[in-house]
Order: structure tokens, then C-alpha cells, then sequence
């Protein structure tokens, strides 16, 4: 990674936002669907794998106590910048930015690129491991869909990728560059180990693990020390096998469910502040 710092504006910050037509009625449904949900501590794992990234989170946040609340909140991020108004984008992004203000690096273009590449190919994965594979071309759409998720946080817009080759290379680099931390294992603990998380919460965590640990990329999952062999592969196999098949039943309107709920949320929460 370079050193890069914060940017400029870019015009059109929140053109992901808008009402598409015709064709693009098919990215609209691939990006309101809840499929990535399932894959948000898979991206949460890759953005803590940053060092940077791992100290502010370890130190600002309380995941011993609320272990789902930056899930939740990155997918409000998402959903409110990737599919709500304009006025839901720059809401979701005041937020982050608030909470970035006392966090050290936190502002760092390199660590905004990062985190906002991680929830774009932890989307790709989960398509590609719970649901319809996407296309080539259908990629290249959601790449070009999810650049306001960096944008708005300040990325310059150049330095989004603006291929799915350029961001496969630009992924590959970055990959090389992580070091799994104290701090990034201890906020695993926190989130794969709640200890006051809601009963339901916690009953969903073995699958949750077996997920989370299955998607990742086994450089990183063998920094994490993550045990991982012939009979976890199977478990992860297993696993994917059945939540395709549950997700084939789910009417769409239900699939596409959790964007507008939490966008609701966020709403919610700016009323109350």
C-alpha cells in the first residue's frame, strides 16, 4: 500500500444511489439482495487484517459488549450508499465519519480503499457461494455500483478500480500486504465468541464461524491461526450446500428484506441524535 491521505470531492459521489432501468433492473436486485449479509464478518475479518485498521476498531469500539454492532452498522453503511436516496448516503457516510474522528489513521484513503474493496468482493463471494454466481459483466457493474462506497468516504474516485482486472490486481497486492495483529484477534474473539450477545445471537454462531473462517482467503485464514482441514472443509461444504438451497425458496421481496430495515434503523438512530 502507499501512503496516500485523504481526498478531494468527487462529483456524482452517490450515482449508486439512484433509480436504475430496463437492464440494470438486474444489478438493482443483486445489490438489495441480503446474500452478502451472510459474508459480513468475512469482510470485517479482511478490513482488521489491516494493522491500522485493527488498532482503531480493538480501541474505539465496544465488541466485547455489542459483537454485532459493526457488522450492523457496516451494512447500514452499505445498503444506505449502495441502494437508498442520496439523503440516506450522506447520512450512513456522516455517521462513519464521526466515528472516524478520534481514530488514528483512521482517514487514511489506503484503509477507506481497503475496507470498501473488502465489502465489494466479500458480495462477489457470497453470490458465488450461496446464490447465482455473477457474470463477468454483472461484476463489472457492481464494481462500477460500489465505488460510492469509497467515494463517499473521501477515496479519490481514480483510485477505485475501474476494471475487475484492475481490481483482482489491486487485491492480490494488498493481500501480500496484511499482518494479522493482537488487536485483530482480539476483536475475533469478540465477534466469533460473544460473551453478552443476545441468546439468538449466540446460537447462530457455530454457523456463523464455519462461514466466516470458510470464505476467507487462506493466507489470511492461516495468519488468523484458524484450524482448518479435510473435516472443515467439509463442514464449510455442507454449509454453503444447504443455505443455497435455503436461499432458492426465499420469495425475492424477502431476500431483498434487510437493506430497507436497516436503512430504516439508521433513520431511526439520526432522529434520535
Amino acid at each position: 500500500m502507499s501512503s496516500g491521505r485523504t481526498g478531494g470531492s468527487v462529483p456524482d459521489a452517490h450515482r449508486a444511489s439512484r433509480p436504475v432501468r430496463g437492464r440494470d433492473q438486474v444489478l438493482a436486485h443483486v445489490l438489495a439482495d441480503s446474500t452478502p449479509v451472510v459474508a459480513g464478518g468475512r469482510a470485517i475479518l479482511l478490513q482488521i487484517a489491516d494493522p491500522v485498521v485493527a488498532a482503531g476498531v480493538r480501541r474505539h469500539s465496544d465488541f466485547a459488549r455489542r459483537p454485532q454492532q459493526r457488522l450492523a452498522h457496516t451494512l447500514m453503511y452499505v445498503y444506505a450508499v449502495v441502494i437508498g436516496t442520496p439523503s440516506d448516503a450522506a447520512m450512513a457516510t456522516a455517521f462513519v465519519n464521526r466515528a472516524h474522528v478520534p481514530v488514528s489513521g483512521a482517514d487514511d484513503v489506503d484503509r477507506q480503499l481497503w475496507v470498501a474493496a473488502t465489502l465489494y468482493d466479500s458480495a462477489l463471494r457470497a453470490h458465488d457461494a450461496f446464490g447465482t454466481p455473477v457474470s463477468a459483466e454483472l461484476a463489472q457493474r457492481m464494481l462500477d455500483a460500489y465505488a460510492p462506497l469509497g467515494v463517499a468516504l473521501r477515496v479519490p474516485e481514480a483510485r477505485w478500480p475501474d476494471s475487475v482486472a484492475a481490481f483482482e490486481a489491486y487485491w492480490d497486492r494488498t493481500l501480500a500486504t496484511l499482518h494479522v495483529t493482537d488487536d485483530a484477534r482480539g476483536v475475533v474473539r469478540d465477534l466469533l465468541h460473544p460473551r453478552f450477545a443476545p441468546f439468538w445471537v449466540r446460537a447462530a454462531m457455530p454457523l456463523v464461524r464455519i462461514v466466516t473462517v470458510g470464505l476467507l482467503p487462506d493466507s489470511v485464514r492461516a495468519q488468523y491461526g484458524f484450524a482448518w482441514g479435510p473435516r472443515e472443509e467439509r463442514r464449510f461444504r455442507r454449509t454453503t450446500t444447504g443455505l443455497r438451497r435455503v436461499r432458492a425458496v426465499v420469495p425475492g421481496p424477502l431476500l431483498r428484506l434487510p437493506g430497507p430495515l436497516l436503512i430504516r434503523s439508521m433513520r431511526r438512530m439520526a432522529d434520535r441524535h
